[in-house]
């Protein structure tokens, strides 16, 4: 699919985006898209699936170090998550395939099982093989509220502009202004969004397959990480032992992907991914940012569009549980 053959929004940094199945993309996904359709599934696969800065970062850490405990026990300074940022851990499914969309061939096919990856695009738009078929492996969703989403999507977006520019911090409040961004993200148009229409989609999958998607809850997994990676992993298949559990391992991997930990680690202070340092993808770690950026109007009316809209689809799906 050729960007040319579509309308672009260019307001919305730092790529012109296209409209495709209902979404926004920046046009080197739509352009991949095709190519996606190539991904063969297993059944040990688990993909796991966000909406852009909803915690994306830390469930892979904690995914991928659950997944391979035994190979790479959290406790190990030889662990991956050391050594490498956890988008390097697990790769994004359309990233990649957009990196090779000249090729006919299944860029995972070569990765041994049980594979982690990851993807951003919304469950109406994943591979067919992926949503249809039982043996398709699994896909863990995480949601966050759509007022931090917009702040955290507004600082990457102005990061990813430095780096497309004059590669320093872009700082200049006229460039790209949280209002600009808020009132896009209230139209919908931001990458992959509509945002409540992204969640809503894997949020019907989940209670249609309970036992294909797992939805989690950003907040909720900041508020109790160890009760909800017990689950995460039970629900992967790699649930802990009594004797792991009594070892002490479930606290383990919480404490080594932790924010604070990965944050500090030096593989993320210095090194690079996707041409963005790999801190660009640490910036806080915490619920309710939202406060110190927008009005209590602003909120009222980003809360209102999002309940009227996941009103009008009638998947009873809201962002407070």
């Amino acid at each position: 699919m050729k960007m040319k053959s579509l309308s672009l929004q260019t307001r919305c940094p730092p790529d012109p985006m296209a409209q495709h199945g209902g979404f926004w993309f920046p046009g080197y996904i739509v352009e991949a898209m095709e190519a996606v359709a190539l991904f063969e599934p297993r059944a040990s696969d688990v993909l796991l699936a966000s909406f852009p800065k909803s915690g994306t970062t830390w469930l892979k850490a904690l995914a991928f170090a659950a997944v391979h405990r035994a190979e790479h026990p959290p406790h190990s300074p030889d662990h991956p998550l050391r050594h490498r940022n956890p988008h390097q851990c697990v790769e994004f499914l359309e990233f990649a395939f957009a990196e090779s969309a000249t090729t006919a061939d299944d860029v995972f096919a070569a990765l041994p099982s049980p594979r982690v990856l990851a993807t951003h695009l919304p469950y109406s738009l994943l591979p067919e093989r992926v949503t249809v078929t039982a043996e398709a492996g699994r896909i863990v969703y995480i949601c966050r509220d759509p007022k931090d989403t917009l702040v955290s999507m507004w600082m990457f977006a102005k990061k990813c502009m430095a780096v497309a520019g004059s590669g320093t911090a872009v700082e200049e409040e006229d460039t790209f202004t949280f209002k600009e961004a808020f009132e896009l993200f209230c139209q919908g148009q931001c990458a992959n969004g509509p945002p409540w229409h992204h969640v809503a989609g894997y949020w019907e999958a989940s209670q249609r397959w309970p036992d294909k998607v797992l939805f989690l809850r950003y907040e909720e997994l900041l508020q109790d990480p160890v009760g909800n990676v017990r689950k995460l992993a039970g629900f992967m298949g790699r649930g802990f032992s009594e004797d792991e559990e009594a070892a002490g391992l479930l606290q383990q991997i919480v404490e080594l992907c932790s924010f604070h930990a990965l944050k500090n680690m030096k593989v993320n202070k210095s090194g690079t991914v996707y041409d963005l340092k790999n801190e660009s993808f640490f910036r806080n770690g915490v619920a309710g940012d939202w406060t110190n950026h927008m009005t209590p109007a602003m909120a009222a009316m980003l809360d209102k569009i999002v309940h009227d809209a996941l009103g009008l689809q009638g998947s009873g799906f809201t962002f407070r549980p």
